[in-house]
């Protein structure tokens, strides 16, 4: 199963469940810059404790390992688990949405998009840059800029700059999103 598969099997999965959930991470990133490889899925969901068992029996399959006691877990720090289709050996991340201001915010701002006929719930491209740039302060990655860098140049002159900046001042990112904002930083081509 290629990654493309493997997003639109979870797409139909937590579409199906009526899961709230967004999209973050490189396929965010890809979808709104230049596109890399990457080897796992990153959502973001908004999962209540009475629909952990719904969620868990989406996942339930011979082709996916998924531990209940793990996503439950993901109530405390770091608000994390993981599900992994067994055959490719890809791992699908989901962050529980927090309590945090600016991931709330990234969350009740998420768009809908069709992919291949499914529907997907995707972080905006400023919120991708946001994300990326604070992760990237978190733990330095030439990947995130890079995926910064594309998301800026596919976009040049779509973005909402004021809330970036807004934000970026809150994040403590406003150096990098000036630069990239700049050009400063080159997206890589892969």
């Amino acid at each position: 199963m290629t990654e493309q598969e493997l997003l639109l099997d979870c797409l139909r999965r937590l579409n199906s469940q009526n899961i709230a959930y967004m999209l973050t991470g490189s396929m965010a990133s890809n979808a709104w810059g230049i596109p890399r490889t990457t080897h796992d899925l990153d959502f973001v969901v908004q999962l209540p404790p009475a629909q952990i068992a719904s969620f868990v029996a989406a996942f339930q399959s011979e082709d996916y390992f998924v531990d209940e006691a793990m996503v439950r877990s993901a109530y405390q720090p770091p608000n994390q688990f993981n599900v992994l289709h067994i055959p490719s050996a890809l791992k699908v991340d989901f962050w529980v949405l927090k309590a945090d201001v600016f991931e709330r915010e990234m969350f009740r701002r998420k768009v809908q998009d069709t992919w291949l006929g499914e529907p997907v719930w995707i972080a905006t491209a400023e919120d991708v840059v946001l994300h990326k740039l604070l992760w990237n302060r978190l733990t330095p990655s030439d990947r995130q800029l890079g995926d910064v860098a594309g998301v800026v140049a596919v976009q040049q002159g779509k973005l909402d700059q004021n809330y970036m900046r807004r934000w970026a001042i809150e994040l403590g990112v406003t150096a990098e999103l000036e630069q990239a904002l700049s050009g400063s930083l080159r997206p890589k081509h892969t």
